[in-house]
């Protein structure tokens, strides 16, 4: 063998499979809670201005966060909850697919009541998750501009 094919052969990358990319095990509900009441902010603001500037950055927030809530809760549903915990909540495989479609709508739009329908929803999926932790959790007035309730663990 010669040198160049023994260190080919050495330093080949290799095939390897995994489940994700990193499997940390941190989740939480919390960043697809934040991205929705950013929606619902930049949809406050929309419906205040005047200015087409400022529409424009409140339209391309509104929808970039529209989109995080997506990844977030993709995320969770796909790498965190397991069979187990679909057979115990079997409105999980619904409540994810409203998710989705609502934050679809909501970056399509300015209706409030969407942003707030999803909200709902991301709350709903937050609660299955802290449930499926064993944790306690209550509702509570969001601390930010928008004063909607979001879900949140007692620690």
């Amino acid at each position: 063998m010669t040198l160049k094919a023994w260190f080919t052969r050495l330093f080949s990358p290799k095939i390897v499979f995994a489940h994700c990319d990193i499997p940390c095990g941190i989740y939480d509900p919390h960043g697809a809670q934040i991205s929705v009441l950013t929606v619902l902010r930049m949809m406050d603001l929309m419906g205040g201005s005047q200015d087409t500037h400022d529409i424009v950055r409140y339209t391309t927030v509104k929808e970039q966060h529209a989109e995080m809530c997506k990844n977030e809760v993709r995320v969770i549903y796909g790498d965190y909850f397991k069979d187990e915990h679909l057979d115990k909540y079997p409105e999980l495989h619904v409540l994810n697919h409203e998710i989705m479609t609502l934050a679809s709508t909501a970056r399509q739009g300015k209706d409030r009541k969407i942003a707030e329908e999803l909200l709902d929803k991301v709350n709903r999926m937050a609660e299955i998750f802290w449930e499926t932790k064993g944790m306690k959790f209550k509702r509570v007035e969001a601390p930010y501009s928008v004063s909607d309730q979001i879900v949140v663990p007692e620690l």
